[in-house]
Order: structure tokens, then C-alpha cells, then sequence
């Protein structure tokens, strides 16, 4: 054997231009669309799942031939945090005050009044797509048709209720078009703030990013793990998506292309292999984009690792690729006791509630 080859240090090949996917696919709003690059240079899309149900596809096909930019609710919010339900509220209330003032319109009158019945029918579509959920989450030992039946009741008694109260109004106070224009407003008013305090009231024990964001802020400033009754009345029903400073500037939920470059795409997947999350850091805010078999755990998981990266940044702790490793093992090495305290106060960690936001699989 040669000797002087025995000696010879090996010579170190070219590192090899790291290249991001060729494909990935993403979840939005129950479909899945494949993104792939193709030899030209192009981006291709395509559907490769669908799983909305029938009702869904039919009722968004109708609805896109009326308001080609989108239309004023979403049929597949998360039931569970009562958006829908309120949304539904306003649109109805809204086709009613439409059909209170078509008379003040003759040349306008049937297009008025007919606007005003299809927002009203389109109001009873979302509400009744999301009862059947709430009242399955309810449900404990098959007693689901005994809460629909006094769920019912009690929507039909208050509608006879309302009706005579209707009826009495529009003889006394609201017999004159003044007195509607006065009158109506009022009622519209107490009615959704009605239906606000109704949907706060009642604790959700699911995560979602709002109440995941809160949560992870209250346990980074007080040690503490909030409870869903602590939460309920803190919730932002009407900017439900906004950043929350001291949770690490999270968002959750934009699509992959949008928050990470292709070429990119490796670096922040082997920062975290073993996790069913990619972190990016900009200078607003912090994206955050799941897997799609991610769960609540995994949610909370990057977010206290944007947190923690957050007070390391304002403490000055170096560049930002170190602090994010540092605030990794941090949350490495507290995640089982902060996991173990969020399920005593009755949180479900099972899944992560995101809405329409975007997810990707490899």
C-alpha cells in the first residue's frame, strides 16, 4: 500500500448548493393544493383534495356569482368559537333593516326587499350549518337529541316571544316610519350585543391561535397557565387575528410561499427536524406555519419558541438564528410541566383550531 496515500488528507468535495422543494402542498380552507416548480422556472397549482362538504361547495358557488371578491361571512369557520353565529346575527339583522326601509325607496322597492330577504336567508344557511356542532359539543352519552330538542324550544319560544313584542311595537311606537328608524337601530344594537355576552359567556376549552397566543403570553409574564374561563372575556371577537406583543408577535396561518423563500425552505426545516412547524422571523411579526397533521401541542410548542426568541431579542442575546436555537432547548426543557398544567385547567390539546389558515405537507 502506498504510504504517502495513507497520509494524504482526503480532499473535501464542493458543498452543494442547498435547493429548496420541488413540490409541497397546502391546506386552505379545507382544500389541498399541490405547488410545484416546473422546468421552466414556472409555478404550477393544482387541487388535489377537496373535503368541504356538498352543502358548502354549492352554497360558496352561489355566493361567488354575487360578490366575485368575497362574500360577508365564511361557512367554515371554526363553530366552536361563535363567529359564525355572529356573523349570521349581523346579516340578518342587516337583511331586516333593508326590508324596514324599502318602503322610503318605491323606484327601489323590489330590489330592496328582495336584497333584504336573500341576506336573511343567507343568515339562517350559517347559523344552522354551525348549531349542529355546537350542540355535538355538548353532548355527552348520547343525549344529543335531548339538547336539540330544548335547543329548539327555546329558539322557537323566544321567536313567539319576539313576535308578540313585534306585534305590540308596531301598534304603538312603531307605527309611523320615524318611530321604525328609531326603534330599529336600538333593537339591532341590544341583539348583537346580546349575542356577543352570550357567546363570551361560555368557556371555550379548545386552542385556536387567539386564545394559544394569550395563553402563552400569560404563562411567559406570571408563570401561570390561564384557564378557558379566565380567557372567555379577554377574546377579540371582532379582530380575532391580531398580534399579540408579548406572545412573540406570532401569525399563523399564511401560505408557505408567501412567508418562506423555496431556497430557504431547508435552512428553517433542519433548524427544527423533528417538529411539525417552520418558524420565520420578520421585523412586524413572527410567521408560523403548520404541518397538516399538527396538533394544539405542536402550536403551542413553536409559539413558546417565538416567544422565548422574543424576550432573548429584547435582552440582546446575539443573532437571531442562535437566539431561536437557545429558546428551543428552553422550551424543550419546560414544555412537559407547561403541558401537564394546561390539561389540569381543561385545555384540549388534541387539535389546533386554525380556520381557514394555511398548512403544508412534504
Amino acid at each position: 500500500m502506498n504510504l504517502l496515500a495513507m497520509i494524504q488528507p482526503k480532499k473535501k468535495e464542493p458543498d452543494k448548493e442547498s435547493k429548496g422543494p420541488d413540490f409541497w402542498i397546502e391546506t386552505f380552507n379545507n382544500v389541498s393544493r399541490l405547488y410545484k416548480f416546473q422546468a421552466d422556472g414556472r409555478l404550477s397549482v393544482k387541487v388535489v383534495d377537496e373535503s368541504r362538504p356538498v352543502i358548502h361547495k354549492m352554497v360558496e358557488s352561489f355566493l361567488n356569482k354575487f360578490f366575485p371578491s368575497g362574500y360577508p361571512y365564511r361557512l367554515a369557520t371554526n363553530p366552536c368559537t361563535g363567529d359564525s353565529c355572529k356573523l349570521a346575527d349581523v346579516l340578518y339583522d342587516l337583511g331586516t333593516g333593508l326590508e324596514v326601509l324599502s318602503p322610503l325607496c318605491p323606484q327601489l322597492f323590489l330590489e330592496m326587499a328582495g336584497l333584504g330577504n336573500f341576506a336573511k336567508g343567507m343568515a339562517v344557511v350559517a347559523a344552522r350549518a354551525t348549531r349542529l356542532p355546537i350542540y355535538s359539543s355538548f353532548a355527552k352519552e348520547g343525549n344529543l337529541s335531548d339538547l336539540f330538542a330544548k335547543g329548539e324550544a327555546i329558539s322557537t319560544l323566544f321567536n313567539v316571544v319576539g313576535l308578540g313584542v313585534g306585534i305590540q311595537l308596531a301598534s304603538t311606537v312603531c307605527s309611523s316610519m320615524q318611530g321604525k328608524l328609531l326603534v330599529g337601530p336600538l333593537l339591532s344594537v341590544l341583539h348583537i350585543y346580546s349575542v356577543a355576552e352570550e357567546i363570551r359567556a361560555a368557556p371555550v376549552n379548545t386552542l385556536n391561535p387567539q386564545r394559544t397566543a394569550m395563553v402563552v403570553a400569560d404563562f411567559l409574564k406570571t408563570g401561570n397557565v390561564s384557564s378557558p374561563a379566565d380567557l372567555r372575556y379577554r377574546e377579540d371577537l371582532l379582530f380575532p387575528e391580531r398580534v399579540i406583543e408579548d406572545a412573540g408577535r406570532v401569525k399563523v396561518g399564511r401560505a408557505l410561499r408567501k412567508v418562506v423563500k423555496p431556497s430557504k425552505f431547508n435552512e428553517l426545516r433542519e433548524m427544527f427536524p423533528e417538529e411539525k412547524f417552520l418558524i420565520s422571523r420578520g421585523s412586524k411579526w413572527t410567521d408560523m406555519v403548520l404541518e397538516h397533521s399538527a396538533t394544539g401541542e405542536d402550536a403551542l410548542r413553536g409559539w413558546l419558541v417565538a416567544g422565548y426568541a422574543a424576550e432573548m431579542e429584547k435582552s440582546g442575546h446575539g443573532l437571531s438564528d442562535v437566539v431561536l436555537q437557545e429558546a428551543y432547548v428552553k422550551m424543550d426543557k419546560l414544555f412537559p410541566s407547561f403541558l401537564s398544567e394546561l390539561k389540569i385547567k381543561g385545555w384540549h390539546t388534541d387539535r389546533f383550531l386554525d380556520g381557514t389558515g394555511s398548512r403544508f405537507a412534504l
